[in-house]
């Protein structure tokens, strides 16, 4: 374990308020997918709410947009996780049955380990994404930036949720 850790964003737009039946399968999936995350290998933090999850933290005046937040040992954690993790790509692959995203929706960063990264933190890393693109203050999986401390920044090709 280095003394970087990876911190991600993402956000994204529900189709239909959260207790609609036509967001069922995303809310059904919350539990083990979040529970998946917790034991995998590299996992370190992720933002939860009341409701043991991020669905009640709501930063924007859109009720329907959720935040997701989550801190990682590596690039390859996390990409082993969000791309190899069945449960959780085959979400993925459904996501446009739940969700609209915005142009940019999804930021990396490192920070030092042990740091926990804030909700106004992470917006903050999707604006400088937004401004500037895929910086060492802000990336994504496909334009990487090695941590400070250095190790790997191969692209992940795959599309994020």
């Amino acid at each position: 374990m280095g003394s970087f850790h990876l911190a991600e964003i993402n956000i994204a737009r529900l189709k239909a308020p959260i207790d609609h039946p036509t967001i069922s399968g995303f809310v059904a999936a919350l539990e083990p997918v979040n529970a998946l995350a917790d034991a995998s290998p590299g996992f370190v933090w992720r933002l939860v709410g009341e409701a043991g999850d991020a669905t009640d933290i709501r930063p924007f005046d859109d009720p329907n947009m959720l935040i997701n937040m989550s801190v990682w040992e590596s690039l390859e954690a996390l990409a082993g996780f969000v791309y190899r993790q069945p449960l959780h790509s085959g979400i993925m692959r459904r996501r446009n049955e739940f969700f609209t995203r915005p142009e940019v929706f999804l930021a990396l960063w490192w920070i030092p380990a042990g740091h926990r990264p804030t909700v106004v933190e992470g917006l903050e890393r999707l604006d400088i994404l937004r401004r500037e693109g895929p910086t060492p203050r802000a990336f994504t999986f496909r334009n990487p930036f090695a941590a400070p401390d250095g190790g790997s920044a191969e692209p992940v090709l795959e599309d994020c949720a």
